[in-house]
Formats: structure tokens, C-alpha cells, sequence
């Protein structure tokens, strides 16, 4: 899921850097890396310059029994530099999650995950259940991420985070939010624009994936 598209570029660093571009370049990357390995079939919730809902990032996914839902961006926060991974939680773990999920959620002001035509009493209960088995999944990605990142590239401190990011709130599907890096920092915005960085980036996430699905 490359975030942002289209009339929303996302985030843009002091050289011109956008987030949109960025991201949908990673993704074309880490797609032919995880296919050209026979490891699975990947789905892009965007191909091209276009503006895509977060609901219907989910839905998309959702439509296709995804096994995993990896999102990628490459947000500005002042301060931070290197790769992270976000989980979900509606209690975030810093303020500076907080922050991200809240400026991302943005993109959409309609976001959300349409579910099923319940009670809310029997929906409450559903999603308990299967979020249960789901963030055992996602945070499982989330370590197996972190860990291979650290391979390749500059890490920020804590580097596996939770927020309530409109993206990763599907109640069946493992999902996680991977900050490539962070175009308010002039040392990460440099790298991301180079092809060898963000290689370097689809390498490490096309191995976490790899590993991920043959435990699943």
C-alpha cells in the first residue's frame, strides 16, 4: 500500500522530495522482489499518481482475502530520522505516533472500515475476537520488520511503535505502517531519493515477508 497519491502528495522535503513518489517507487521494488522469489502474489493499492480513500485501501485488501497489509510511507516529523514500524493500537505509544497517525488519518477525513450490517453489541464482539488473532500477526511482522531493517539501513530509536493509524484497522488482516524514513530530515530525504536506498529498504521488508509467511 504506497500511501498518499495524487492530489495528496503526503509529505515534501526541503530538496522536493514527495512522499508519493517515494513510496510508490519502494513498493514497485519490493513487489518484483517478493514475485520474482515465487514468495506470493503482492497487489498494489495504487500504480500510479492517483488518490486512493484510506476505507478503500482496506477494502481493497479486505476484497482480496489478503494474508498481510503492509502500508509504506515516508512521513515529516521534526527530529526523527531512520526506518520504523507501526502497529495498531488506539492508545499510541508516544506523542510523536499520535502525531503521525493523526496527520495521516487526515488524508481522509472519511476513513474507516465498513463492517458488516450487525448489532453493535455482536460487532464488538467479532472484532475483539479477530483482532485478537490479528495483532499476534501484525506485531510478529512488525519484529521480523525491525529486525531486518536494521540490516540495511539508519533505524529510529524504538523502532517498532503503535498508533491508531485509519490503515491497519482491518479486524482480520496482519497489517503494519513502515516509515521508510522521514523527508524532514535532509539525511534521509537524500537517501530516499536514491534507487540503492530504497532497494536496500525493499530488500529487508521483502525478507521479513518471506519469513513471516512461511511461519504463518
Amino acid at each position: 500500500d504506497p500511501g498518499h497519491g495524487g492530489r495528496d502528495p503526503g509529505a515534501i522535503g526541503d530538496r522536493g522530495g514527495e512522499e508519493k513518489r517515494i513510496v510508490l517507487a519502494a513498493a514497485f521494488e519490493l513487489k518484483r522482489r517478493l514475485e520474482a522469489a515465487r514468495s506470493c502474489r503482492v497487489l498494489l493499492t495504487r500504480t500510479r499518481d492517483v488518490f486512493v480513500p484510506l476505507a478503500d485501501r482496506v477494502d481493497i485488501a479486505r476484497r482480496r482475502e489478503a494474508a498481510l497489509f503492509v502500508s509504506l510511507h515516508a512521513d515529516s516529523a521534526p527530529g526523527a530520522r531512520g526506518a520504523s514500524v507501526y502497529t495498531l493500537s488506539e492508545t499510541a505509544s508516544d506523542s510523536m505516533s499520535a502525531a503521525l497517525a493523526q496527520r495521516e488519518n487526515r488524508a481522509d477525513l472519511a476513513g474507516g472500515l465498513r463492517l458488516p450490517s450487525v448489532s453493535p453489541e455482536v460487532q464488538r464482539i467479532l472484532i475483539s475476537l479477530m483482532r485478537q488473532e490479528t495483532q499476534v500477526g501484525s506485531n510478529r511482522l512488525a519484529r521480523l520488520a525491525v529486525r531486518e531493517l536494521a540490516e540495511e539501513v539508519p533505524l529510529l530509536p524504538n523502532s517498532h511503535r503503535e498508533a491508531a493509524f485509519v490503515v491497519l484497522k482491518s479486524p482480520e488482516i496482519p497489517s503494519a505502517l513502515v516509515e521508510l524514513g522521514f523527508l524532514s530530515d535532509p539525511r534521509d530525504e537524500a537517501a530516499l531519493q536514491q534507487p540503492a536506498h530504497r532497494a536496500r529498504l525493499s530488500l529487508a521488508l521483502s525478507r521479513a515477508v518471506r519469513q513471516w509467511l512461511d511461519s504463518a
